[in-house]
């Protein structure tokens, strides 16, 4: 680590433990069918973290952050509310207010750019991220939030289980399947929240899915699922933060997103569960295995003969 500057191994601990949270986050989003939901939030959160920087007028984390959140919830709500109320599906209730939500991002932006002071706000890294800009205080607000995270989805494994797998089930022994939901939403909005300035919110979705994908190619169990996507995502998170620092300026997220890329293509045809070449070989194996026990009965017949 001694090539790497002071602040950029703050900015390495945080892509560590994002990449961690959010593939955990991701494998829920995953059994629950809702991949798309964190793209939706992530897109929603950005009138959020414009209107956070308007209201103080300064470029405060905290406040943007607060702001991401509040838009990235009512975003949520707006999906349910649409789902419950109309007869649209769910993917285009989430199209909807992903559309609706980053064009009035995009608006705000435009507005905030102009204030006195905004064009030098860095408000637009917020769009692809740029982890660089961290300082040392926003990295120990980010990390303690990703570290919350990863404790509230180990503490409530057995939960996530039955609420996931069994939802009947987990109702016929007490256990709120709505609060888990919410808890669920919380957690997804958390994650946006504390990814946004590293990897933007246009990438942080691409955290949340792609770990999560990619575990699934190596196992068939939900505990060993969560291990492996919060070991990808911590990887792509290293590996992309260290990329970045290679060349001066290269944005962070886009580099994390493609070396959790990477390590999907290498699940994808690696995968010991549902790898394309493992598939292919247990095939070869199979068809080998039937043509010797065609040849063997019929050496069998012929020696009958």
């Amino acid at each position: 680590m001694n090539f790497l500057s002071y602040n950029a191994q703050w900015v390495l601990l945080s892509t560590l433990l994002l990449g961690m949270a959010a593939g955990v986050v991701g494998v829920l989003s995953y059994w629950k069918r809702q991949s798309l939901m964190s793209d939706t939030l992530s897109h929603a959160a950005l009138p959020g973290v414009v209107l956070g920087f308007i209201a103080v007028g300064t470029k405060q984390l905290p406040a943007m952050l607060i702001g991401a959140a509040i838009s990235a919830l009512i975003g949520a709500w707006l999906v349910l509310w649409i789902r419950s109320s109309s007869r649209v599906k769910e993917d285009a209730a989430m199209g909807i207010v992903l559309s609706v939500f980053f064009g009035l991002g995009i608006m705000l932006l435009t507005y905030a750019n102009r204030m006195p002071g905004g064009g030098q706000s860095g408000l637009d890294n917020f769009i692809f991220g740029q982890a660089a800009s961290m300082v040392r205080s926003d990295v120990m607000l980010l990390t303690i939030l990703a570290i919350s995270v990863i404790f509230l989805v180990y503490l409530f494994f057995k939960e996530w289980k039955l609420a996931l797998f069994d939802p009947s089930y987990a109702q016929g022994l007490g256990l709120s399947v709505k609060s888990m939901n919410i808890l669920y939403t919380s957690l997804l909005v958390l994650v946006i929240v504390i990814g946004i300035q590293a990897v933007g919110v246009i990438l942080i979705a691409a955290l949340m899915i792609i770990p999560a994908v990619s575990a699934r190619y190596w196992t068939d169990s939900f505990g060993r699922m969560l291990v492996l996507s919060a070991i990808f995502g911590g990887g792509a998170g290293v590996c992309g933060t260290l990329l970045s620092t290679l060349g001066k300026g290269w944005p962070t997220g886009p580099f994390i997103v493609v070396a959790a890329a990477a390590m999907f293509v290498i699940s994808l045809l690696l995968g010991t569960s549902k790898g394309l070449l493992v598939i292919l070989y247990q095939r070869k194996r199979a068809q080998l295995k039937r043509q010797n026990t065609i040849l063997a009965e019929q050496a069998v017949e012929g020696g009958r003969g």
